[in-house]
């Protein structure tokens, strides 16, 4: 997986690492478990942007209970009914799959 420190990120979104680093904390953007807030992946950013649904699906999941290293996990772990993974189906643009699925794990 390729990854991103805050000054790339902020780079490609044109905003300022400090903005990162806030999207972070509000839960808007996640970075590497265990990374503290340096390395974000790449995948989670399409088109100058952070993919479109992801702040929603994080919220869904971290309401359901989930742990930062849990939602990370499941936003990266290879399902064969969509096929890939949720993060690979959200830049597809197949989001309402990925929610539904994130919000029948979570409740």
């Amino acid at each position: 997986m390729e990854t991103l420190q805050p000054a790339d990120v902020a780079a490609a979104l044109g905003v300022s690492p400090n903005k990162v680093r806030q999207l972070i904390r509000e839960g808007k953007l996640m970075a590497v478990p265990g990374s503290g807030n340096s390395r974000i992946p790449a995948d989670f950013l399409q088109d100058g942007a952070v993919l479109r649904h992801l702040p929603g699906l994080i919220t869904v999941l971290k309401d359901g209970g989930y742990t930062d290293a849990e939602v990370f996990d499941w936003l990266f772990r290879e399902d064969e009914s969509l096929p890939g993974t949720p993060v690979q189906a959200l830049r597809d643009d197949r989001h309402t799959e990925v929610t539904r699925r994130a919000q029948a794990l979570a409740f």
